[in-house]
């Protein structure tokens, strides 16, 4: 697990998905992955998908400029683009600073 310091970014991208195209999705998904990694200030990415179409995907950046970059980055605004004309029924943001993080195991699909 990686450690997300105090004061780094939280971007959290709620949103559910349309029926089709999955596999323009999955390598558009895919190749954003790739490109948000490479990118200056990214610490990581967690992402989960419900059987509804339901998603929460929170990348985290080492600050607010790198995760304005991102967003403004050329090809993630026309991946973007895209999924909101037809990867996407609705989506919201919620950007937000750490205060604090920390993990423990999970054994059994329980924390502990």
């Amino acid at each position: 697990m990686v450690d997300y310091p105090a004061g780094s970014i939280a971007v959290i991208f709620v949103s559910r998905r349309t029926s089709g195209d999955d596999a323009g999705y999955a390598a558009a998904a895919d190749a954003m992955g790739t490109l948000a990694a490479r990118q200056p200030g990214y610490l990581g990415i967690d992402s989960v998908r419900g059987a509804d179409g339901v998603g929460i995907t929170v990348s985290y950046w080492a600050d607010d400029a790198s995760a304005r970059a991102w967003h403004a980055h050329p090809d993630h605004a026309a991946v973007r683009a895209k999924g909101h004309a037809d990867w996407y029924d609705g989506w919201h943001i919620v950007v937000g600073e750490v205060v604090r993080a920390y993990a423990g195991a999970y054994a059994g699909g329980h924390r502990v």
